[in-house]
Parts: C-alpha cells; structure tokens; sequence
C-alpha cells in the first residue's frame, strides 16, 4: 500500500511543491530515499529510524522506498523528516493528510525542530495558493501563522504528530490574521508601518529636499542628493524608507520571502526593505550569483523597496554600468550552465554623492582643493545613461535652519493621500513603475503642460526615456496635490527636478 504527503523544498529562488510517497515490498530488509535528494536528506534515514526506534517501531522486514517527485528536481532540507517518519509509522493504518503540508526536522529522540527554510518556503508557497494547511514544529506557529490563508498546526514531537493526524483533523482552530496598519482600497487590503524611528524632523532646513523626497516616495522614483559632506545626504535617504507607501500582502510576502532566503530571519512585516551596500562591495553581493547556487545579491533583496548607494562615483564601473538594466527591466537574470534564475528588482534607487573629490565644490565656507580635471574626471564616473535612469536630482545647500517645517508623520499623511488617490484610479503598480502604454492612458496632460512639456524636450534635447521620466513625476506632483489633471505647475516643478 502506497502512502502519500506534501512538502516543498527551495528551487533558486521559489518553493516547488514535492510529493512524498512511501513503499513496503517483499525484498531484502532495506531503506532508501530516492529522487535527485541532497546529502541532507540521505542523512534523514538515520534520524528517522532513531526517532521510531524510541516510539517502539520494529522495522518490518521488507523494503522501504521512500520516492520524492518530480524525480527530475533537487531537493534538499532536513525538513522532509517528519513526513517520512509519518508515512513509515502510519503505513498500516488508515489515515488522510492528503491536504496537509508536512515541515520538521527530527531530533534522535523524536524532538521536532525548525529549520531556516521552513518560512520562506511557506512565504513562497502563499504567494503561490489561496489556501495552505501546515503542519510544523510548534516553536514558529505563531510565526506562520502571521501568513494569511495559512493554517498551520505546532507540533513538538513525532509522537504529537502522529496524534494529531490520528484525530479530528478538521476540529483545527486558527486565529485569522490580522495587522495593526491596513487600508483596504477597492476591495484590497494594503499594509504599512507608522513607526518612525528616523525621523525626518531631524532634518533642519532643506525643505526642496523633504519636497523631493515626498514625491520620490510616491511614484517610486530614482533619487540623486548632492552636496557637501555634512548636508544630511545620507540622514535624508535613511528616512525616506519610514514614509513609502503601503504595500500589498503580495508585496509583503515576496519581500519577505527574498530576506529569508539570504538567511535573515524575521517576523512578516509591511516595513519596506533598506539595502545600502558598501562602495567596495563585489559585482555578485550586489547583482547576486554564485557558482553551484546563484543567490539572491543586494538588488534582489531590495525588491518593493530601497537599494541606496552612498558615495556614488566611488563605486566600480563594471557595477554601476550593471545597475542600468534592472532600473529599466525592474528584474535580472542570472544565468548558470545548468540553470537560469530571474530576480524582481522593482525598487525605488536613492544615491548620495559629493560635487567633487574633495567634497567642497558647493561650499560656501570651505575652499575647493580640485583642478578643473579631477572634478570631471570623478563626474565622469557615473555614465551618461545611467544618470538618465535617475528621475529625481536634487542639489543640497549649507543652509540649515533650527526649525524643521516638516516631520516624517506628515509627509507620510501626504504620501497616503496620494497613494489613495492612485489606487482608486485603478491603478496596480506606483507611477514610475508604470509602462508607457499606461502612463500614456492616466497621465492626462492640459494643453499648458503639453506645450510646456513638448518646449523643454526641444530646447534641453531631452531623451525619449527623459520626457517618459518627466511625465511620470508631474504625475505623482498631480496625485499629491489629488488632481485629476497634469498641470502646468506640476510640469514645470517636475522639471525643476531634471540634472542640467
């Protein structure tokens, strides 16, 4: 009689669902996995007749093939134990967990443990099905159970395991989930923190900056600060995170689920991701790869939020050229001779920079120690067509009030409001992820800001990729000030915004 459960293991940077099956034949007492497993699993043999032999199991004498499928898909994980300890235990007797997905790792006692793949596998698989019932080790339920549309059971023993599926699997309680912050538009919930640990009232003066930044985080749009050291570049983008828009539960997951891949545990939450890499940091930390597994790099694990480069011209050439695809494709694709994996890179990219070596360019009280050569040598660092790629330039003054205008919590109500506004436009995606098509069709320009529009792109010699740019931050100037319209002040504040 042949007996089946469901598990999943970690393929690149998704969960594939794996059916478990387990066989007894007449043949020389044996027991063996088979189906593309990893050394991990071949391991789980040993755990798996420690942990029966202290149920008071006797091994039957016959044949036991355990059979993972798709044959033709690596799997690894020690979190395939306890549904193959399952299986042998209950092979005689009559029981249906067709429907239960089966994770843990078994102690030689028959302890069940969590691994660290257990919830980005289940993050992946929610993203994947409407429902899932889980059974799991009881010290991360109420981790997983944070995960809509998941039921999952804790269990703490194989013994409690076996009891559970035993009994009334249908008498299973759990809590619906729920989130302190959540705004439902249209029928769909969205998902935010208002917690501002860095606040943007820190921030004295620099009121074109906090402007900058309030659009920038409603249309997700690339932002480049310049200044001289000590202006608050890197304080400004620090807190930009703390005010970005709600995000879907799609987005939360996803997100989420990129972050326990790279083997940082934590709890699901609606807190955009912040990824700063160091200027020295290698092509792959930050594009990801690797030779036998390509892992997710430093853009990846940006994805619905910020990847933020400080000292911008300092880092490598081969990087920085790299950079422009996913800013335009919003993915990447790592290619392997025996595989190919795409990452999501939607992210809004924030970047600081000096206005020369030495920093003191646009200083009013520190002379500039830089020859005409030096400063075009380090602005020539940053290619042309990657600065085309940037929506937003800001240039940051040394001049700082005691008194901030604006704190984090109201340029946030703005950021909400705007987000509002777009949603109920029909909108899906924020405005400078928007295609061409799309943006051409809600854009909706006066005849003011058509011919402002059309003047400038003629008289800067404007890029097609520029005017696209233009169009879609007067846009989100249009949402914040929630008009239907693109008038001729959000163009001309929009273009007040390009590099010269």
């Amino acid at each position: 009689m042949t007996k089946k459960f469901l598990c999943a293991t970690l393929a690149d940077n998704r969960a594939l669902r794996v059916d478990v099956e387990s066989a007894f034949v007449r043949a020389l007492p044996g027991f063996s996995i088979v189906g593309m497993t990893n050394q991990s699993i071949q391991e789980s043999r040993e755990r798996i007749k420690s942990a029966l032999t202290h149920m008071k199991y006797k091994f039957p004498a016959q044949k036991i093939t355990v059979s993972m499928s798709p044959s033709d898909l690596k799997k690894e994980g020690s979190h395939f134990d306890l549904g193959i300890a399952l299986l042998l235990y209950m092979q005689k007797e009559s029981f249906t967990c067709k429907e239960f997905y089966i994770f843990g790792e078994l102690g030689l006692d028959g302890d069940v443990r969590s691994t660290t793949s257990i919830f980005p596998i289940l993050l992946s698989l929610a993203s994947q099905e409407k429902s899932l019932k889980v059974i799991v080790p009881k010290e991360i339920v109420k981790k997983i159970n944070q995960i809509p549309n998941v039921k999952a059971f804790g269990v703490n023993s194989l013994s409690e395991a076996i009891e559970f599926i035993k009994s009334d699997t249908k008498s299973l309680h759990v809590e619906d989930f729920s989130y302190k912050n959540m705004i439902e538009i249209e029928n769909q919930k969205y998902f935010y923190e208002k917690n501002f640990e860095l606040d943007f009232d820190d921030v004295k003066g620099q009121n074109r900056v906090k402007r900058a930044m309030v659009i920038s985080a409603v249309g997700m749009h690339n932002i480049l600060l310049e200044g001289s050291p000590g202006c608050g570049k890197s304080m400004s983008v620090k807190r930009l995170r703390h005010i970005m828009p709600p995000m879907s539960m799609q987005e939360m997951l996803q997100s989420n689920a990129y972050s326990c891949m790279s083997g940082e545990e934590e709890e699901l939450n609606a807190k955009r991701a912040f990824r700063s890499p160091h200027h020295s940091s290698s092509k792959p930390s930050i594009f990801g790869g690797g030779s036998a597994k390509a892992m997710a790099g430093e853009s990846a694990l940006a994805h619905n939020g910020i990847l933020f480069f400080d000292e911008f011209p300092h880092f490598s050439k081969s990087v920085l050229e790299a950079l422009r695809e996913p800013l335009e494709d919003n993915q990447i694709l790592i290619s392997r001779v025996n595989s190919k994996i795409k990452y999501e890179t939607k992210f809004l990219f924030a970047a600081a920079q000096n206005p020369c070596p030495c920093g003191n360019l646009l200083s009013t009280s520190k002379e500039c120690r830089c020859n005409e050569l030096e400063i075009r040598r380090y602005k020539n660092r940053v290619s042309e067509p990657l600065m085309d790629r940037i929506d937003i330039y800001v240039q940051m003054s040394e001049d700082y009030e005691e008194r901030s205008d604006k704190n984090s919590n109201e340029m946030f109500d703005e950021v909400l409001r705007a987000f509002v506004f777009q949603k109920k436009r029909g909108q899906i995606e924020l405005n400078a992820k928007l295609s061409e098509k799309v943006l051409e069709e809600i854009s909706n320009l006066d005849s003011e800001a058509k011919g402002i529009l059309q003047k400038a792109s003629t008289q800067f010699a404007l890029s097609h990729r520029s005017v696209h740019k233009i169009e879609s931050i007067a846009r989100s100037i249009a949402d914040i000030d929630e008009s239907k319209q693109i008038k001729k002040e959000h163009i001309l504040e929009a273009l007040s915004f390009r590099r010269r």
